[in-house]
C-alpha cells in the first residue's frame, strides 16, 4: 500500500465576519473567507499505520474506515519516522503535515508533571489538524508536525490507574492536552471518551482537557461524574480570524461550551494567548461578554467555571520556524518590545514587560469577576 500523490490544494476555512482580509500565502496555505458555515470534523488526506498498532482493534477500525473512504494508506515501521508527507518549503510541509493522520502506539507511558495545569500530563496524540501560528509547539514537533494518535488506550489509562494510586489519599490530576488536542480527532478515534468514563469511576483522579473545537455531543451523555474539567481556548475575534486557522469558530466553541456545562461537566476557559494590541481591552471584553450570553441561565459557580490566562510569548526557536511557516504572519515577534524571562533548563522566553503584563492581568481579572464573580481565576502567567 502505498501514499497516493494527492492534490495540492487549499483547505478552505470559513468564518463569520472575519476582520482581517487574509490570503493563503499568508496563512501558511490556510485560507479564510468570510462564511458562516460550521467548521467540518477533520478528515486526513492521507494515513500512516505503525505495524504493531494494528495488533490493536481501533487501528483495524481505523483501517477499514478509511480504506472504505478511500484515503492513502501506508504501513510504517515506527510512527516517530514518518516519510512521505510533501514538503518541498516550510510552507507545504507544514500544511500537508496537518493534513496528514499517523496511527501508532504509547511506548513510555511514564508522565512529565504539568505545572500549573495539573499534577502530570499524558498524551493520547500529539499534534492537531489546527493552523494556529503562535502555536507553543512550533519548535517541539519537528518540521512536519503531523497529527498523531495511539491506539492503546487502554495501557495509557492503566498506567494513570497506577500513577493515581502512587499518591493515595491524594487526589491527582492530569492534562490530556499538553501536545494534543483530543477533541479534535474524537470522531475517529474515540479515546476522549474512553478517559472520561474512566475517569469518572476514579475517585482520587482528576482529568483536564483544552479545546479549540467543537463536537461535542459524543460525550455530553457519558458518566463523567464531574471528573473531567472541560476548557475551551478562546480569543478575541479578532486573534481567532487572524491567527487560529483550521479551528472550530468562536460561535461554536461557545456552543460547545454551554453544551458540556448543561451535561454537568465543571467548565473551564483559558483565554490564551493575551495580546496586547490597539482596542484589546475592547475586544477582550467583548469575548466575555459573548462567555456571559452563551451561558445564560446555566450560570456555573463556585469551581464549576474556571479562568486560565496566558501573554502571548515566544522564543528564539519558535520565531524562526513560525516566520519560515507564515512569512507574512503580522504576529508581534519584535524582542525589542517584550523582556526576557528565564524558564526551565537554562532556556527563556520572551514575555510583556512587567508593568504591561501586569495591566493586562488586573484588566482580565478585573472584567472577569465583574461578569463571573463566582468563578475562580486559577492563574495568569
Amino acid at each position: 500500500m502505498h501514499v497516493q500523490n494527492a492534490k495540492r490544494r487549499f483547505f478552505l476555512e470559513k468564518r463569520p465576519g472575519s476582520i482581517n482580509s487574509y490570503t493563503a500565502h499568508a496563512a501558511g496555505g490556510f485560507l479564510l473567507a468570510n462564511s458562516g458555515t460550521s467548521t467540518p470534523p477533520f478528515q486526513p488526506r492521507r494515513v500512516f499505520f505503525e505495524q504493531r498498532a494494528m495488533a490493536y482493534p481501533l487501528a483495524q477500525e481505523l483501517y477499514d474506515r478509511f480504506t472504505a473512504d478511500k484515503v492513502p494508506i501506508r504501513m510504517i515501521e515506527s510512527h516517530n519516522r514518518v516519510t512521505g508527507i510533501p514538503g518541498g518549503t516550510p510552507q507545504i510541509a507544514y500544511r500537508e503535515a496537518k493534513r496528514t493522520l499517523v496511527v501508532g502506539v504509547k511506548v513510555g507511558l511514564e508522565f512529565d508533571t504539568c505545572r500549573p495545569s495539573a499534577d502530570y500530563e499524558f498524551a493520547m496524540g500529539t499534534s492537531c489538524p489546527g493552523g494556529c501560528q503562535y502555536c507553543y509547539l512550533a519548535t517541539t514537533l519537528g518540521r512536519k508536525p503531523y497529527v498523531r494518535v495511539y491506539v492503546n488506550i487502554d495501557e495509557i489509562l492503566a498506567s494513570i490507574k497506577r500513577h493515581i494510586e502512587a499518591r493515595l489519599p491524594e487526589t491527582t490530576s492530569f492534562e490530556a492536552s499538553s501536545t494534543s488536542d483530543p477533541l479534535a480527532v474524537e470522531h475517529l478515534t474515540g479515546n476522549l471518551g474512553r478517559a472520561i468514563t474512566f475517569f469518572g469511576q476514579q475517585e482520587h483522579g482528576l482529568l483536564r482537557l483544552t479545546t479549540k473545537f467543537h463536537l461535542v455531543d459524543s460525550l455530553l451523555n457519558l458518566p463523567h461524574n464531574e471528573r473531567t474539567r472541560f476548557r475551551f481556548s478562546v480569543n478575541s475575534e479578532k486573534i481567532i480570524t487572524t491567527y487560529e486557522q483550521q479551528t472550530a469558530a468562536l460561535s461554536e466553541r461557545l456552543t460547545a461550551a454551554a453544551k458540556v456545562a448543561r451535561a454537568g461537566y465543571p467548565l473551564g476557559f483559558v483565554i490564551a494567548p493575551l495580546f496586547l494590541y490597539p482596542g484589546w481591552q475592547d475586544d477582550y471584553g467583548k469575548l466575555l461578554d459573548d462567555l456571559q450570553e452563551a451561558l445564560g441561565t446555566i450560570n456555573p459557580t463556585g469551581d464549576n467555571l474556571t479562568f486560565e490566562l496566558i501573554q502571548h510569548r515566544f522564543t528564539k526557536s519558535a520565531k524562526r520556524v513560525i516566520l519560515e511557516r507564515f512569512p507574512h504572519t503580522s504576529l508581534d515577534l519584535n524582542e525589542e518590545n517584550r523582556m526576557y524571562k528565564w524558564g526551565k533548563y537554562g532556556r527563556g522566553k520572551y514575555v510583556y514587560p512587567k508593568e504591561a503584563a501586569q495591566k493586562l492581568e488586573q484588566y482580565m481579572n478585573a472584567e472577569i469577576m465583574r461578569r463571573f464573580p463566582q468563578a475562580k481565576v486559577e492563574y495568569f502567567t
